[in-house]
């Protein structure tokens, strides 16, 4: 078991501003609102095309 400290100490990154933090939210929440829209209409056209073939 070895007892020797690293030489080089890292420092830890500084922590995001409000304003990062909220950019961070609104890329999320428009990410998962164009996925939900993508995935409903495909399920949408998938079930029209069901009906008519």
């Amino acid at each position: 078991m070895s007892t020797t400290q690293p030489w080089a100490r890292t420092t830890a990154a500084p922590p995001l501003r409000v304003r990062d933090q909220a950019r961070a939210a609104a890329a999320l929440i428009a990410f998962s609102a164009a996925t939900a829209s993508c995935l409903a209409f495909a399920l949408l056209l998938l079930t029209h095309l069901g009906r008519q073939g």
